[in-house]
């Protein structure tokens, strides 16, 4: 199998898991592990990912149990990924939660994956000349460049109808623009109800204390009907909270605007620090898009920022219970940092 990016790169390796060819925006994720949450995040549709760790499936795979209409081991309901690039492949995976290695779990889903790629190589190659399109071939067949960020992939990735997850009085309107499973687990464990609804939905007629804008894939322009429903809620005083994508569309629903990064943020040991503090957080991170804090209109200000870059990582309103943040609170994988933002969130509620 061969691994060939738009640049003219080609890099050869040993396919495993399923045999197919795949196209779509090559990224690359720093994390040493949680590579089942990873492939199953809904902000990764699209994407070929390249893990930076050389030993991949030592862990093996978890079972698929569900708890509250939740997964307790995956951020979703499938893998999402295109395919993977490793440098070894773990066949002998030892771990006690473990029922089925890496490759079976990839054939179910038909996802390929190639291996034996100098993946420190293909790294620094995506950091320097930024992050490209890129298609995984068989041998004796081949497939066209796919560029995923053209397409709305949240229509992909969100639900279809809305779903109501009942744990108590209060109740937050989630919009679900591809959300991670966690963004719900935390605040069912907090006693709130979560009215989980799709990307295009009105929920202006909806009874709720409190709106939670989620995660998701691809340029936030792309969701502009999402963008003009919140508008209208920006004028009220309800609560507001959102994370990585959700964060983007509330910048641009307050006046914002974004851009494309180089190479992203895709890790979980991003640095970021709060404004007007010297206290660092380490988070996890999933995005290729950031919001320019400069083009931020009045009555918002930055929140947070990124350590290495300087990047915007969150947003607030001077006055009211509105703020974002371009990490994930809810880990899964990742530090748990900055989990306490959620018990903000909910105290406003």
């Amino acid at each position: 199998m061969e691994l060939i990016l738009e640049d003219g790169s080609v890099l050869s390796g040993k396919h495993f898991g399923h045999p197919g060819s795949v196209a779509g925006e090559v990224v690359f994720n720093t994390g040493m592990v949680g590579y089942p949450e990873t492939m199953t995040d809904p902000s990764y549709q699209g994407q070929i990912l390249v893990f930076t760790y050389p030993l991949i499936g030592n862990y093996g795979i978890p079972d698929n149990s569900v708890v509250d209409e939740l997964y307790s081991n995956f951020e979703s309901s499938k893998i999402h990924v295109k395919g993977i690039v490793i440098t070894s492949l773990t066949t002998h995976y030892s771990h006690w939660h473990a029922i089925r290695s890496l490759e079976d779990w990839m054939i179910e889903h038909k996802i390929p994956g190639i291996q034996g790629v100098d993946t420190r190589a293909l790294t620094k190659n995506l950091r320097n000349a930024g992050t490209q399109l890129g298609k995984m071939v068989m041998e004796g067949s081949d497939t066209a460049f796919y560029d995923p960020n053209k397409e709305n992939l949240v229509a992909q990735v969100s639900v279809r109808e809305p779903k109501l997850y009942k744990k108590g009085s209060k109740r937050v309107i989630l919009i679900d623009t591809g959300c991670k499973q966690n963004i719900i687990r935390s605040f069912l464990n907090r006693g709130v109800s979560v009215l989980r609804v799709p990307w295009d939905y009105d929920y202006s007629d909806e009874q709720f204390d409190g709106i939670m804008l989620s995660n998701g894939p691809g340029d936030p322009t792309m969701v502009p009907e999402t963008i003009d429903i919140l508008k209208k809620h920006l004028k009220k005083d309800k609560p507001i909270f959102g994370i990585c994508l959700g964060h983007q569309i509330l910048s641009l629903a307050a006046g914002a605007q974004s851009f494309k990064l180089k190479f992203g943020h895709r890790s979980q040991n991003q640095p970021c620090i709060q404004v007007g503090t010297k206290r660092c957080f380490i988070t996890s991170q999933n995005h290729g898009f950031a919001i320019d804090d400069q083009t931020l209109p009045d009555n918002w200000s930055p929140w947070f920022f990124n350590a290495n870059d300087g990047s915007n990582e969150g947003i607030r309103h001077v006055s009211k219970p509105i703020r974002s943040v371009q990490f994930h609170p809810e880990a899964m994988p990742g530090p748990e940092d900055t989990n306490f933002l959620f018990d903000e969130f909910v105290s406003m509620l």
